[in-house]
């Protein structure tokens, strides 16, 4: 379980990036967090593994108040916390495989690690892990070799192979076109279901959100001003939200039923795009 008690973060220049939030989230929850851009929805999925350190309140993560946290309980803490960014943070020139089993190093001799020598059974789980995102074929394969969507999933796979509690995805399908991003949070919501894991993605997308989200966060100026079921929001609830009508880029474009049919046979193939 993960709790934002009164949390708070000013950044140097004085900016507040949250304003006392009190939120409470609950092991496999699939939650989707929405607002206009420099509303506070990344600085809130941040704080959790502490990228982003907040300035006062506490943070509880299994009871404890991770704010309070020395070097090594933190260290710890991150084990369990997979990220999933925007631009796919993979080390290009790396094969696929290597930048699946980077997962694996919060559990690895820092000899091994230097070396890449891995254990047998990690690699079996990247490749495990690859499988379920349908890019197995890929594992040799140089990460710069691959699509937008196809480097996503491999960020998928690595935090997989971490063996996380929590996936923390920010703006995971801003870079992909419509037929992609949904295979994306199909995906994200697959994982979640069948491994009972915590999701937390923030998107810009409000159709997209009411698609995927169990529960929906709505952030605006660092603060919650919405938190509720999926099931009970419609688009005067963003509106609400974002405060101004909505727009025509806050959606996600239609997906063309025979390309999203191709897609998800391609993926199933491990040859989407």
């Amino acid at each position: 379980m993960i709790e934002f008690k009164d949390v708070s973060l000013t950044y140097p220049n004085g900016h507040q990036g949250l304003k006392n939030v009190n939120l409470k989230i609950e092991q496999g929850e699939m939650i989707v967090v929405v607002g206009l851009s420099g509303a506070g929805k990344s600085t809130l999925i941040r704080s959790i593994n502490q990228l982003v350190k907040p300035t006062s309140g506490e943070l509880m993560v299994d009871g404890k108040n991770s704010l309070a946290f020395n070097e090594r309980d933190l260290r710890k803490m991150r084990t369990d916390i997979g990220m999933i960014f925007q631009s796919y943070n993979l080390v290009r020139r790396m094969s696929v495989l290597r930048n699946v089993l980077s997962g694996a190093l919060g559990r690895t001799s820092t000899v091994r690690s230097v070396f890449g020598f891995f254990k047998h059974e990690d690699k079996q789980l990247a490749l495990r892990s690859l499988d379920r995102v349908g890019i197995v074929e890929k594992a040799y394969s140089r990460a710069d070799q691959l699509s937008g969507g196809q480097q996503q999933r491999v960020s998928i796979a690595r935090a997989l192979t971490q063996k996380t509690k929590v996936f923390l995805a920010d703006e995971p399908v801003a870079s992909l076109d419509p037929p992609t991003s949904h295979i994306v949070m199909k995906d994200l919501r697959k994982i979640n279901r069948e491994d009972n894991i915590t999701m937390i993605v923030n998107l810009h997308f409000i159709d997209m959100a009411m698609e995927y989200a169990d529960r929906i966060i709505g952030m605006r100026n660092g603060e919650v001003v919405f938190d509720g079921p999926a099931s009970e929001v419609t688009e005067k609830t963003f509106e609400d939200i974002y405060g101004r009508p909505i727009k025509e880029d806050d959606k996600m474009s239609e997906q063309d039923e025979e390309t999203a049919e191709n897609e998800t046979a391609s993926h199933k193939e491990g040859d989407s795009a």
